[in-house]
């Protein structure tokens, strides 16, 4: 099947590990341009790399320039740069209001830098896609880390809103959440959690996780981070140029609503 991507300029945030680098990796098999932005260093099969603190608006920009200097206008920007508290937030009380600063500042304004950042030049050429990478944790009240989930909260909300306002040049706009992937964000939450614990009720990190998905997953089962790369891929090729301003869950039915 055709996704019509075949040499288009993508950029991938976040691209160095976890889901971002199996995005990565699915856009170079679909024969596009890829540039990975990441504060770490970027996979060698990358086109362009640049190292980007997304809460630098500044940094931003310039990887920004860099890029389209290297290889030409970014037609599809897949934004996966997030972090959490590090810390285990049940009871919330069990973080400080310092604690949130840092996640709000990368995950939120992050993805404020990243949409003003490629607007104008996808609004100009009436033409463009951007997806956020969410979390189940941003529809659900997550207690697990509560300044991660407000800011994925965050950014399903500001997608609709990026979503109506360049809907009329054709830049479609989406969010994909997902639920149970083994990445390092996931092991971290369950190492902040299992310190918390008394040395009796501590498990290794496959013990909790495994109980974990089989309990709140109806198909019982991980998703990997190519699960979550295929959506985004599909998001940003011609097969869904009618879809935007959409939370998309790839999250082995956890979240349903009814």
């Amino acid at each position: 099947m055709d996704l019509e991507l075949a040499g288009h300029s993508v950029v991938i945030t976040g691209g160095a590990s976890g889901i971002g680098l199996a995005c990565a990796r699915a856009f170079l098999a679909e024969g596009c341009k890829v540039a990975v932005w990441d504060r770490n260093s970027s996979p060698a099969e990358a086109a362009f790399s640049a190292r980007v603190d997304v809460s630098d608006y500044a940094s931003v920009l310039r990887a920004l320039a860099d890029t389209e200097a290297a290889q030409g206008p970014v037609q599809h920007v897949v934004h996966a740069a997030a972090i959490g508290s590090g810390k285990f937030g049940f009871p919330f009380t069990n973080l400080e209001p310092a604690d949130w600063a840092k996640v709000l500042a990368v995950n939120v304004m992050g993805t404020v830098h990243i949409a003003h950042a490629f607007a104008p030049g996808m609004r100009e050429r009436r033409s463009g896609t951007m997806l956020f990478l969410g979390s189940v944790a941003g529809q659900i009240g997550s207690q697990t880390d509560p300044p991660y989930s407000a800011s994925k909260a965050a950014n399903i909300n500001f997608a609709q809103a990026v979503a109506k306002d360049l809907a009329p040049y054709n830049v479609r706009v989406n969010v994909v959440n997902p639920g149970m992937v083994q990445t390092p964000l996931n092991e971290a939450v369950w190492q902040a959690w299992n310190q918390a614990q008394p040395p009796d009720q501590q498990r290794s990190y496959d013990d909790w996780a495994g109980a974990k998905v089989r309990s709140v997953a109806p198909l019982g089962s991980w998703q990997t981070p190519e699960d979550i790369a295929a959506m985004l891929v599909f998001l940003s090729s011609a097969l869904a140029r009618q879809v935007t301003g959409q939370t998309i869950n790839v999250d082995g039915g956890q979240v349903m609503h009814w």
